[in-house]
């Protein structure tokens, strides 16, 4: 069976390192491989769609960059259980039209044995926002070690 470590049950260490191993692998933008990281049955809200499933879950990635454009995410802790983790994140994008955005938004996730997300429900606000406003200027993938977090940086 595949893993996905760190296996639950979490620590307030091992609940970090999950996070910061979603938010880099969400930074790449890569559909295929992020749909890994959840169970084949992994069931998902995402704002107002409600599906399920690994393909499911690909097609939605794929479908959310090529809107998303220049996508950069900070995600952090907010809460941890045995085999949950509940995250509070921020997103920057533009359309195709140069329109920059800022998406507020916090995620409730369930892990099965294997490490696998097989729930995920997140509730997420856009608001647009002018270039000069960005936060979020590192290259394209995974946030630098030393770039500010959420708790680091104003709301």
């Amino acid at each position: 069976m595949e893993t996905k470590p760190p296996l639950p049950p979490f620590t307030l260490e091992t609940a970090k390192v999950k996070v910061r191993a979603a938010e880099n692998a969400w930074n790449n933008r890569a559909p295929d491989k992020v749909s890994m990281a959840y169970s084949i049955d992994s069931y998902w809200r995402n704002r107002a769609e409600i599906f399920q499933g690994r393909e499911a879950i690909r097609a939605f990635l794929q479908r959310k960059w090529d809107k998303e454009l220049d996508y950069r995410l900070v995600k952090e802790l907010w809460a941890y259980g045995d085999d949950r983790i509940a995250v509070r994140f921020q997103y920057e994008w533009h359309d195709d039209a140069g329109q920059w955005y800022r998406a507020y938004g916090n995620e409730n996730w369930e892990f099965d044995e294997f490490g696998l997300m097989r729930r995920r429900e997140a509730s997420i606000n856009d608001r647009p926002i002018k270039p000069e406003e960005r936060r979020f200027h590192w290259p394209i993938g995974p946030r630098p070690d030393d770039h500010p977090g959420l708790l680091d940086s104003p709301a």
